[in-house]
């Protein structure tokens, strides 16, 4: 196992009480939380997100991305589940890192769509991991989960990782006109399944 638990606490949001808990990878220096809440049984399939790091989107409330709303919508509908896990996986722009991705967004303000921009920098579409995500729900003796994604690759991921999905669940937020052509491009280019754009 390459990631170790360190240590849990209370994160009240406003939409109800968390616990957060701290994980490290142990081969690199690279922390990940996990927000878990209500009782989690490991007998039966959690309501679970993964959810990438986007420093501009979560924490600037960049209307150039969908993150910072999906991160919102995640939480509330986990509390309203009244159980569940959220992973904040620290892969910062589909793992080319923050500084790439403010590259990516200059090569987007030229005309370049994500995935584009992301060739043109010599990256893949997307160079995230998951295997980090398996560990830490291992660790959890979580095996089962309910999915809450419009990404058909975690499903792929996760199940070949030895976690299995049993149910997709739709991650629907609104879209603005400054995201329009980003969501189009998670659909035509990605494969995403996002309904009501």
């Amino acid at each position: 196992m390459k990631i170790k638990r360190i240590q849990d606490a209370m994160l009240p949001t406003p939409w109800g009480e968390f616990i957060i808990i701290g994980f490290e990878e142990t081969l690199q220096d690279k922390n990940h939380v996990v927000l878990t809440y209500g009782d989690i049984n490991p007998n039966i399939p959690v309501l679970l997100r993964i959810h990438s790091e986007c420093l501009t989107g979560d924490a600037l409330f960049s209307l150039r991305c969908d993150c910072g709303e999906q991160l919102k919508v995640s939480l509330m509908t986990i509390a309203k589940e009244g159980c569940g896990i959220l992973i904040y996986h620290r892969q910062e722009g589909r793992n080319i890192g923050l500084l790439n991705k403010i590259k990516a967004y200059n090569l987007q303000d030229q005309g370049f769509d994500t995935v584009e921009a992301n060739h043109k920098l010599g990256f893949s579409a997307d160079e995230r991991d998951f295997t980090v995500c398996s560990d830490i729900l291992k660790l959890m003796n979580i095996h089962k989960v309910k999915l809450l994604t419009n990404n058909p690759l975690k499903i792929n991921m996760l199940n070949s990782l030895g976690i299995q999905v049993i149910e997709r669940i739709d991650l629907i937020v609104k879209c603005n006109p400054k995201n329009t052509k980003y969501l189009s491009t998670k659909i035509n280019k990605m494969g995403h399944l996002i309904p009501n754009i």
